[in-house]
């Protein structure tokens, strides 16, 4: 990072968690790439993919709407990209920014050139990447999903299956099982001086990363700091589990993955006496900070949040 220059960010994550981390980043830096996963199958989203077989736009979508100023136009075009058709008819459920993404897709025929289009159109601050080039498929082992059989593993095919489920995910992987990563999203990730992963839905938006070979490895030999950004509860996917097993269950899939800082909340982090000695483990300083809204609700505040990433990163 040259003197007087805000640093490079990139994001890795999908749904509301990368959302919550865009928002804040936006406040700090100018120089900001989102990473995205591409392996939504429900909703518009899943029925876009199937219909054109095309990339999930939903994802993209949300991470675009983060990256919109807080003027008026900002505000507008965000609320405008995540609204949704009423009725019952073909169009019912599919958000406006879908369609639109979608049809540049058609178009253009190169993902990344439409998304940047989107990007230059909603005047985002930052890059929008899909992390692979095809569309995935995630695949979870889990226990307990068939109560006739409650020790039993069963499979379970889809990204909004594998979010819904309570019941206890043993390890997810990838159909493909090594997809193309997209190019400009290795680059990115090499360039940068900071990469956050998390929060977000820890076994559909947040793992999926370290399961793209290509990607994993750009996130192991990047010379970037790597935070990772907790969630302030656990999701359905991972109920129960310690923000200590949450770093337990990165290892397990990426078990060379090292990181410099763990980012926590103290209403998830401070039961867990486990915490800082599993981020020491992968080479992590603990920070606990207050980073959630003040009515309680499981929901990052994008000021706060702001704030943190700027001292951690010396801003």
């Amino acid at each position: 990072m040259a003197f007087g220059q805000l640093p490079s960010v990139v994001a890795c994550g999908g749904g509301h968690g990368l959302y919550a981390t865009l928002s804040a980043l936006r406040r700090i830096t100018d120089r900001l790439s989102a990473v995205v996963t591409v392996a939504d199958d429900g909703g518009s989203s899943g029925r876009l993919r199937k219909e054109l077989n095309c990339l999930p736009p939903g994802d993209l979508r949300m991470a675009l709407a983060a990256l919109c100023g807080d003027d008026h136009s900002g505000r507008t075009w965000a609320d405008v990209l995540q609204s949704r058709f009423g009725g019952d008819g073909p169009l019912a459920g599919h958000a406006i920014g879908n369609l639109l993404i979608a049809g540049l897709w058609e178009k253009l025929e190169d993902p990344v050139h439409a998304l940047d289009m989107v990007g230059e159109l909603l005047g985002a601050r930052g890059r929008v990447l899909p992390m692979s080039s095809a569309p995935l498929e995630i695949i979870a082992d889990v226990i307990g999903h068939d109560r006739s059989y409650p020790d039993e593993i069963t499979e379970l095919r889809g990204q909004a299956a594998v979010a819904r489920t309570t019941s206890d995910v043993q390890a997810v992987r990838l159909e493909p099982q090594d997809p193309p990563a997209h190019p400009e999203a290795i680059a990115a990730v090499e360039d940068a001086d900071y990469v956050v992963l998390g929060p977000g839905s820890w076994f559909t938006s947040v793992i999926p990363h370290l399961l793209v070979p290509e990607l994993a490895q750009a996130l192991l030999r990047t010379k970037a700091k790597r935070i990772l950004a907790l969630n302030l509860r656990p999701a359905d996917e991972t109920s129960g589990y310690t923000p200590s097993q949450h770093i337990e269950l990165l290892a397990e899939h990426a078990p060379q993955l090292r990181l410099d800082y763990v980012l926590a909340d103290p209403s998830f982090a401070n039961d867990d006496p486990h915490l800082e000695p599993y981020s020491a483990s992968l080479g992590a300083q603990l920070w606990i900070a207050d980073v959630a809204v003040r009515d309680g609700s499981p929901r990052h505040d994008p000021l706060r949040l702001a704030s943190i990433f700027a001292e951690i990163m010396g801003l």
